[in-house]
């Protein structure tokens, strides 16, 4: 048996502290949830926080993108968790001497939305220098797995341990794991990437001319804008799917928090099997088949089949298949971005794809709560106005406007993404855009 390549156990040295990172990130945000909706019973407050914290993540995302490409890209990584920590800590201190009210959360959210903004770019960047080309999407699956086993764990424990040990303490617990995944970070060496020498008239390009670069880039490649035209349109309608799940299950079970901690539990169970598949298999050979074909099915059993269920077993069983898809969509798309895109330039081009695919998604948020509280919930009550028309179908009463808006959302999702197919830049991306390594291989035959 072959041993593991250094490359890899560093990585997997960075997933395990992850594991315990965001094992301690989705308890929090679990008792925060119960904690928000018991203190406002609105969903528009839910999706507030959602955008606060979104929102300038995708607002600075070119900037850092530029940045981290200049940077040391684990400094990068440690600096984005350690704000995210210091926001926890600034809500522990608030929550335990009485003060903490929801707008603390949403000032809180900016500043950290703005950090998280390093993230993304970070990471995926640093995965590209750690690993070969083949490994790719089995990183992606690995990160999608820690998510998942968090998620697993995160509502079951949050759920189980806010009444033994209450908000605070939990919070601690989130604080303990961050310092665990940082100090697997500063155990590992991120290898840095072919060096730029990017200049124009003998000097370096300006901070914000590079910021720029991304969207030059994704614009002269057809292909990949068109993935891009489908993702953006498609985190809009999850979005709004994903703001109004936790508040219309509370709503349909009277505030019933094993409830939701176990809908979403089972989900994130889905998402680790789908994980492990991944990671195991590697994912379909044409990656564009798990893009769009996945997040079409996704898209449907994610939201339409919610809608329809009327409790428990069918809200698990859509959440299960569902995030079962999650990982082979989230890995197929790295896996072209990764290999069409190349080192050195990055952190610029995906912090440009995070912005481009994410800033419809913040609108999804702030329409959701105000389209669930103003205009579904009130038509799907006794006597509303929709209630003649879809009532015999989703019931009536609190939670079933919310279950409507998810029935539109699990359909409109499907028909969006399944029309990528209709593109052929899109369809043929992984066939027309050469890899980065074909690419410098046919610079080197070209200069020789």
């Amino acid at each position: 048996m072959r041993s593991m390549s250094p490359g890899l156990r560093s990585f997997t040295l960075v997933w395990a502290g992850q594991v315990l990172s965001l094992l301690g990130s989705a308890m929090t945000w679990f008792a925060f949830t119960i904690w928000a909706w018991q203190v406002t019973g609105e969903a528009t407050a839910l999706a507030l926080v959602s955008f606060f914290s979104f929102g300038p993540t995708l607002l600075f995302s070119p900037i850092a993108g530029a940045l981290v490409d200049r940077w040391d890209r684990k400094l990068v990584m440690m600096l984005s968790d350690l704000a995210t920590g210091a926001g926890t800590v600034v809500v522990w201190l608030l929550y335990a001497t009485g003060q903490l009210q929801i707008w603390h959360i949403y000032a809180i959210a900016v500043v950290t939305g703005a950090f998280q903004s390093f993230q993304f770019p970070a990471y995926s960047a640093a995965v590209t220098m750690m690993l070969p080309q083949e490994h790719y999407a089995r990183a992606q699956g690995m990160l999608g797995l820690a998510g998942s086993l968090s998620g697993i764990l995160g509502p079951l424990l949050g759920a189980a341990l806010l009444g033994l040990i209450g908000f605070a303490n939990i919070m601690l617990i989130d604080i303990a794991t961050l310092v665990v995944a940082l100090t697997t970070l500063l155990m590992v060496r991120v290898p840095p990437p072919p060096a730029s020498d990017e200049k124009e008239g003998g000097k370096p390009i300006p901070l914000w001319r590079q910021s720029l670069y991304g969207f030059r880039y994704i614009w002269e490649r057809r292909g990949l804008l068109g993935m891009q035209v489908v993702a953006a349109a498609g985190n809009f309608l999850d979005a709004i799917g994903y703001t109004l799940l936790a508040p219309m299950i509370l709503a349909r079970t009277a505030g019933d928090n094993m409830v939701l901690g176990t809908v979403e539990s089972v989900g994130a169970l889905g998402a680790a099997l789908g994980g492990g598949l991944l990671i195991a298999w590697g994912g379909p050979k044409r990656k564009i088949h798990g893009f769009l074909a996945g997040w079409g099915l996704a898209s449907l059993l994610a939201w339409l089949l919610t809608g329809l269920g009327a409790g428990l077993v069918v809200w698990a069983v859509a959440s299960c298949l569902s995030s079962l898809l999650s990982p082979f969509i989230e890995g197929s798309e790295q896996a072209i971005w990764q290999a069409k895109v190349a080192p050195g330039v990055q952190g610029r081009v995906f912090a440009t794809r995070h912005l481009l695919s994410g800033i419809a998604a913040p609108l999804g948020m702030l329409l959701a709560g105000p389209l669930a509280d103003g205009v579904f919930e009130p038509a799907m009550m006794p006597g509303g106005s929709l209630a003649p028309i879809f009532g015999r179908l989703l019931g009536t009463g609190a939670g079933a406007g919310m279950a409507l808006i998810l029935v539109v959302v699990g359909l409109l999702g499907a028909a969006v993404t399944w029309s990528g197919y209709l593109i052929a830049a899109v369809r043929n991306v992984e066939d027309l855009l050469p890899d980065h390594v074909q690419a410098a291989a046919s610079s080197v035959g070209l200069g020789a």
